[in-house]
């Protein structure tokens, strides 16, 4: 006899009335939460193929009555916007941030982890209080480091903080801590070095965690521009969300709402494929580190 899969609630508490109200009210609630998630896209979706009249119409539409895409092509090639300019740099800052901080939070993760590191308890227990910091406290003085480094207006603006995520960093130590130390070990009794036994051993075992911050550094790089506005002084270095953010949404903007919107769409759609190919390995790498053994 085949038997049924078990979910949260059996077939058998299903029957109870108070169970069956209470698991009601949770979908109801789901649903609700994902209308409400999914809204703000589809909005400035259909918000992006309307005309200037029907998108400041009252009452106001949320699908629009003609279908404008002629608004692609204007925010693509009108009004003197480089795009592309500030979507390559998103990705080269993007990629420097990946190569910066998973080589070197992955280098000290894996010696606090398994190298003899004197104090490495109260090491980690420093890199832990530094998350109780405000990022806001620490903007000048990091402003001031780099600009007395003569990093101002440069990549490694955005590299050299990456490569300090204490975040990051815990996260790894935490994955690193479940690699049996008998595998490194017989590593070390065939002559390998600690970097080749971290670059061969530890760094394959670790893919759903580097995927998992691949995600969160992705998410990230593209969502800021604040830093970026601080830190950058030429138009051409800007990266996506600060270039929209100087250009498109910024109140002395002179592009048309349903244009802007269309900027907007265009600038979701890469995260929102990012995230959706690679989802898997933000539950599978949370999960994983967060079991020893």
């Amino acid at each position: 006899m085949k038997r049924d899969e078990r979910g949260i609630i059996s077939p058998y508490d299903m029957k109870k009335g108070a169970v069956k109200a209470g698991y009601t009210l949770m979908v109801l609630l789901m649903i609700v939460i994902g209308i409400t998630t999914l809204y703000p896209f589809f909005n400035t979706f259909f918000g992006s193929l309307k005309t200037r009249e029907e998108f400041f119409a009252f009452p106001p539409t949320f699908f629009p009555k003609s279908w404008i895409w002629t608004n692609y092509n204007d925010a693509w090639n009108g009004f003197d916007l480089p795009l592309l300019t500030f979507l390559k740099n998103t990705i080269f800052i993007y990629m420097g941030n990946v190569v910066c901080s998973l080589l070197l939070i992955g280098l000290a993760a894996y010696a606090l982890s398994h190298l003899r590191v004197p104090f490495k308890r109260w090491v980690t227990l420093f890199f832990l209080a530094t998350l109780l910091i405000p990022p806001a406290t620490y903007i000048v003085p990091n402003f001031m480091n780099l600009k007395s480094l003569g990093m101002i207006n440069t990549y490694w603006a955005f590299w050299l903080p990456a490569a300090a995520n204490a975040y990051f960093m815990l996260l790894l130590k935490n994955f690193f801590d479940g690699i049996h130390k008998e595998i490194l070990e017989a590593a070390r009794i065939d002559g390998a070095s600690e970097f080749n036994s971290f670059i061969k051993i530890a760094v394959p075992l670790s893919t759903p965690i580097i995927g998992t911050l691949l995600i969160l550094s992705f998410s990230t790089t593209w969502n800021e521009f604040y830093w970026p506005s601080i830190v950058m002084t030429e138009k051409e270095m800007y990266p996506l969300a600060t270039g929209i953010y100087r250009y498109v949404v910024y109140s002395t903007s002179v592009i048309p709402w349903s244009v802007r919107f269309a900027i907007l769409t265009l600038a979701m759609l890469p995260p929102v494929a990012f995230f959706l190919i690679f989802q898997k390995f933000i539950i599978r790498g949370l999960t994983v580190s967060s079991v020893k053994g």
